[in-house]
């Protein structure tokens, strides 16, 4: 399976987000890719609000998206915002959702494959996602071309588990979208935890970032996690197999399900695990 990872740098507005998402879908689909990923936020970049362009994953915006798949014959997955309950004090929440849609095969009536709220909420190095994000509840994996892909989105890189869970249901890889908060060391950081949890899991790690926004001649708003860059396509053994800088770039790799047998045949960890006890 040919997979592309599309490192852009979205913005306020949901349309002109969309039409990026086109331009990228289209390079990616003349690569030869399958799967195009984008990274998490592509509705609207963080820093803004976000609750009013919160919509349902059948909404304008995931309609669209899923007509840009079926333009490209191409699946597509891309972080938006759905609606959530209100938090504490009547505070207005959304859920943080990674939309999977596939254009070539419809095999759902609306070509929507998968829909995953992100577990893991960024209430870390300053910031509180929790404040206006309504965390997840279970993990979402789908299928395309007969292979099980699982998804988690950025914050989730820190928790190991979500990826052995993956792995252990079969997964070839983990497509993980995120919009990377900057800061000391948080580079370095990022390439570690995308190549340990491949190892953890012996599976592919497809880690789409935002680009950072200076790098693409976007003024970002100061303090909210915009980007970093630096997305990787990851082997199943820790190998990078392919890097971005800062800037918006496109990375394609294949995926070979016997790289995945091979790795796990050597190097048994999901075999050989076992339950630590508490205490």
């Amino acid at each position: 399976m040919r997979i592309a990872a599309a490192q852009i740098v979205t913005g306020e507005d949901p349309q002109q987000n969309l039409a990026l998402v086109e331009k990228w879908t289209a390079q990616a689909a003349e690569a030869g890719a399958r799967l195009v990923v984008f990274p998490e936020a592509v509705q609207r970049a963080f820093g803004h609000s976000l609750t009013p362009i919160a919509e349902p994953v059948d909404g304008a915006w995931g309609t669209e998206l899923r007509r840009i798949a079926e333009r490209h014959g191409v699946a597509i997955v891309a972080g938006m915002f759905t609606p959530a309950q209100p938090g504490e004090q009547g505070r207005e929440r959304v859920t943080n959702t990674l939309l999977v849609v596939d254009g070539a095969v419809d095999g759902t009536g609306n070509g929507v494959l998968a829909a995953y709220d992100k577990i893991h909420l960024y209430d870390a190095f300053g910031f509180q996602e929790s404040k206006t994000v309504a965390p997840g509840e279970a993990p979402a994996r789908f299928a395309l071309d007969g292979q099980t892909l699982g998804l988690a989105t950025c914050y989730d890189i820190r928790f190991p588990n979500l990826f052995t869970a993956h792995a252990r249901a079969g997964a070839l890889a983990t497509i993980l979208p995120a919009s990377w908060g900057a800061g000391p060391g948080k580079v370095d950081q990022w390439r570690l935890l995308a190549r340990a949890r491949a190892l953890d899991s012996t599976q592919y790690v497809i880690a789409c970032g935002q680009g950072l926004p200076s790098a693409a001649g976007v003024e970002a708003v100061e303090g909210a996690p915009t980007g970093v860059g630096h997305s990787m396509i990851v082997s199943p053994t820790g190998e990078m197999l392919a890097e971005a800088g800062e800037a918006p770039e496109l990375l394609v790799a294949d995926l070979d399900a016997d790289v995945v047998t091979a790795a796990r045949q050597r190097l048994p960890v999901l075999a050989n695990a076992r339950e630590i006890p508490q205490g």
